[in-house]
């Protein structure tokens, strides 16, 4: 038996339990056990959440919700669209400028590793194309996990609006202002 089937037995055996890294570690047999817990949960559907995911949970904690798998979804990047999103991006962090290689901002004695990320993530239904792609560092795309920013409709737009000073907010006045004269 795999270590990704000892665990996801193991984690079908404690529905709803905390279950410590030194657990699954010593379940797994392995030390990548990480890897087999996020195949359980990308390729297979398993919700086992983390401290990312729920705030009553430390780091290094697991828990499995529920026997219910989600629809698995294929999120994978042919080696060739991920150059072509790397150099379309300059290779850099479309959220923070972060090149490869440069000093990770949380951990200095780590270098930044650049990531393809979806921009609507894969788990909510987004594609696979260059027009969902972007780079993003380790550090934005960690900070980031399934969360999908929020659409530019009016009201949106207009709360941002609404944050900028009294003179941008006249600058975009004029523009429109200037835009749509005449026309009612």
């Amino acid at each position: 038996m795999g270590a990704r089937d000892k665990l996801r037995e193991y984690f079908l055996a404690n529905i709803n339990k905390v279950i410590t890294t030194q657990k699954l570690r010593k379940v797994a047999g392995i030390s990548e056990y990480a890897r087999r817990i996020r195949e359980l949960r990308d390729l297979e559907g398993y919700q086992i959440k983390t401290h990312v995911d729920r705030a009553d949970l430390k780091p290094g904690e697991y828990i499995l919700e529920t026997s219910v798998q989600k629809p698995a979804i294929s999120r994978a990047v042919s080696p060739q669209l991920r150059v072509e999103i790397l150099e379309r991006n300059g290779y850099t962090c479309q959220l923070c400028g972060a090149g490869a290689g440069d000093p990770d901002p949380y951990n200095p004695t780590r270098k930044v590793r650049l990531h393809i990320d979806h921009i609507k993530p894969a788990a909510q239904y987004g594609s696979v194309d260059k027009a969902n792609l972007r780079v993003l560092c380790s550090a934005c795309n960690q900070g980031r996990s399934n969360v999908q920013p929020p659409t530019d409709t009016a009201l949106n737009v207009l709360a941002k609006i609404r944050k900028l000073s009294k003179k941008e907010q006249r600058e975009i006045y004029g523009f429109l202002k200037k835009k749509f004269e005449g026309e009612e």
